[in-house]
């Protein structure tokens, strides 16, 4: 008899802290319920998980450690000798777990932009290699939506049908997934994986406002306009973060992944006062921690409002996918959204000032939800232990 070997999989360790909170949360789950597991990790940052874990980590990819400096024909032609090898880097690493879970996630979605070749390719394999060795993948609470490039579709679905175990963290995610034609009629629907987490201690009234800023140059269909949409964004952003000053207001700036960093650079830059401020963060705890100490929000990434209305937060949300616009209606707060590619700013000012008005309204509302959440959550975890964890393999 042997302890279950689990391993994880995904963009995990390598700066996006809303995947690596994903992580976290099943992480405390296993050693709280199952605190004999092996685990191991198969990702993008092997260094930063295995640190933080104590367990092996081994890259996703490999390229990214041995790309180095490479540019022009010697770097494609690393990426392509990576390509071929990482079936087998797969298979190989596969062969060492029983279980295999990618925690949360947009793993199903191209709503940023995506080459096939690139994240769907290695979910694909990962599908591919279970099946050759027996071993069970589990995709929980993962994000999807509709995808029209047909090479990423079809890497997207295949991998999708090959799991043992799907549950999506929305209804919009699973029917975009029976759309693209797979069967999801046994799948469940859960909260995001991050309202599994602790909230952090409460904070006095502040008049802080809290802005989660984002390196958005729209989706995967905006390829040629990308340039142009990320200018318009980030105007505007520059815009309320000035006038939020001029309304005499404390600013503390947010972020969502380390490609975020050259827009808050950006601001600091053009709205120089002392009442703008940024910390950066390391973990989705660290995100709420900060943001318990403003009043309101306004955020794009998802993980940026998922951490907001988690806490109790009146949020506004610059959206960039459905996803955004689904947590703010589950919370009550549907009429308070935009999208990031065609933010107004007048409008915004207009949200913003009506959110204030009746923040009481929805503190209730958020709680009162947050709370259901987690039970959820709680169904989620035993359906998954259930499933692909419980019992021992000889």
């Amino acid at each position: 008899m042997q302890r279950k070997r689990i391993g994880f999989c995904g963009i995990l360790g390598s700066g996006n802290l809303g995947n690596d909170g994903s992580l976290d949360a099943v992480v405390t789950y296993l050693r709280e319920k199952h605190p004999d597991a092996r685990l191991g990790f198969f990702c993008m940052g092997p260094e930063t998980v295995a640190e933080r874990y104590g367990a092996p980590a081994t890259p996703l990819q490999w390229y990214e450690p041995h790309a180095g400096d490479a540019t022009g024909p010697r770097a494609a032609g690393l990426k392509v000798l990576g390509k071929l090898l990482d079936p087998f880097r797969t298979l190989a690493w596969m062969r060492n777990y029983d279980v295999v879970i990618v925690p949360g996630m947009g793993v199903l979605e191209a709503t940023l932009p995506l080459r096939p070749w690139a994240f769907p390719y290695s979910m694909l394999w990962l599908g591919v290699t279970a099946r050759l060795t027996g071993r069970k993948v589990a995709l929980v609470s993962v994000g999807s939506n509709v995808i029209r490039k047909r090479g990423t579709r079809w890497m997207i679905t295949r991998a999708a049908r090959l799991a043992h175990y799907r549950s999506f963290r929305d209804n919009g995610s699973r029917e975009a997934m029976r759309e693209m034609g797979v069967d999801v009629s046994g799948d469940q629907v859960y909260p995001d994986l991050a309202f599994a987490l602790p909230d952090p201690p409460a904070r006095p009234s502040s008049g802080a406002v809290g802005v989660g800023l984002m390196a958005f140059y729209g989706g995967n269909d905006d390829r040629a306009r990308a340039e142009e949409i990320h200018e318009a964004y980030v105007s505007t952003m520059i815009r309320f973060v000035r006038w939020l000053v001029d309304e005499g207001r404390p600013v503390r700036l947010f972020t969502g992944d380390q490609a975020d960093e050259p827009v808050v650079e950006r601001v600091l830059s053009t709205v120089d006062s002392e009442r703008v401020s940024y910390e950066p963060v390391t973990t989705l705890h660290d995100m709420m921690r900060g943001m318990a100490e403003v009043d309101t929000v306004v955020a794009t990434r998802y993980h940026n409002v998922l951490c907001a209305v988690k806490i109790g937060k009146p949020t506004i949300s610059i959206g960039y996918a459905a996803k955004n616009d689904v947590i703010m209606e589950q919370m009550g707060l549907r009429e308070f959204c935009q999208h990031a590619g065609s933010v107004d700013f007048d409008r915004l000012v207009a949200q913003f000032t009506e959110l204030e008005k009746r923040r009481e309204q929805f503190a209730d509302t958020m709680a009162r939800r947050n709370r259901e959440n987690r039970r959820r959550l709680d169904d989620q975890f035993a359906a998954l232990s259930a499933a692909v964890l419980e019992g021992e393999r000889r």
